[in-house]
C-alpha cells in the first residue's frame, strides 16, 4: 500500500478549512483525503505550525524549503519520494496513487447533531 506525507505551510488547524474565508482548494484536499482515510489508507499530513520537527527530521522536506523557502509547500511525498512541491495533489494524482475512482473521493464528512428543544 503507497504512503502519502503531506508537509503543510503553516495553518489555523489541521486542514485550513477554517475561519470565515476558506480556500476551495484546501475543502476540496481535505474532502479526498477524508474519503481515502476511511477506506483505511496510509495518508498522515504534518502542519509547519505544530510539526516543526518532522519538516526538520525529513531530509528531502528540508532540502526542499532550504532551496526554495516556504514557496515549497505544500510537499507531497509518495512512499518517501517528493512527487509535488508548492501545490497539492489533484483528485486524479490521488486516484491514480491509491488506484480508486474520482467518486471515491467525494464522500464529506458527515455530523449529526441532535437538539433536544423540549430541555432548553
Amino acid at each position: 500500500m503507497k504512503k502519502v506525507e503531506i508537509f503543510d505551510p503553516a495553518m489555523c488547524c489541521s486542514t485550513g478549512v477554517c475561519g470565515p474565508s476558506v480556500d476551495p482548494e484546501l475543502t476540496r484536499v481535505a474532502s479526498a483525503l477524508y474519503s481515502l482515510e476511511k477506506k483505511g489508507f496510509n495518508i498522515t499530513r504534518y502542519q509547519l505550525t505544530n510539526n516543526p520537527d518532522k519538516f526538520v527530521e525529513n531530509s528531502a522536506v528540508n532540502n526542499a524549503l532550504h532551496e526554495n523557502g516556504t514557496d515549497a509547500l505544500p510537499v507531497v511525498l509518495v512512499d518517501g519520494e517528493i512527487v509535488k512541491l508548492g501545490s497539492y495533489p489533484t483528485n486524479d494524482e490521488l486516484a491514480e496513487w491509491f488506484n480508486v475512482g474520482l467518486e471515491e473521493l467525494k464522500e464529506k464528512p458527515k455530523g449529526r447533531l441532535s437538539i433536544n428543544l423540549n430541555s432548553l
